[in-house]
């Protein structure tokens, strides 16, 4: 009976410490939103689609954000770069990997590969001098 009881508490403890190791991913996993920079390295790893980590920096100041948005279904990943409103090395980078351009929802321009439920949609707000750039994954 005793030996039973140190085993449970054994595996109790291990499924604890478990919990407690993975529960940033589980975290994650389940979140609805995020804002994060490149140096927030579990979330960057985590979050942002390789088109995202190779994009060029257009400017030294950038950051990352994530959304989980319901109704329509669709995951939206973005990297807003501050200081710039100049578009042509995103759209330069997509060409060359293989991204073509075509109207999209509304008559809005984005940039497709291969897959249908993928868009990349880049936009320059004058008034903040901000690019920003969305991967969008319809589901």
């Amino acid at each position: 009976m005793r030996k039973s009881l140190m085993l449970l508490g054994g595996v109790v403890i291990v499924l604890f410490v478990t919990v407690i190791y993975a529960w940033s991913w589980i975290k994650m996993e389940f979140a609805g939103s995020a804002h994060y920079t490149e140096s927030d390295k579990r979330e960057y790893n985590f979050y942002t689609p390789d088109v995202l980590k190779k994009i060029p920096r257009i400017t030294p100041r950038y950051s990352f954000d994530f959304a989980n948005i319901t109704g329509p279904a669709a995951h939206v990943h973005s990297v807003k770069f501050y200081g710039s409103l100049d578009t042509g090395k995103i759209e330069g980078y997509l060409s060359g990997v293989g991204y073509r351009r075509y109207k999209c929802d509304f008559d809005t321009t984005c940039w497709r590969k291969n897959d249908p439920k993928e868009s990349i949609y880049i936009d320059a707000l004058t008034g903040e001098e901000t690019v920003i750039v969305q991967v969008v994954y319809h589901f």
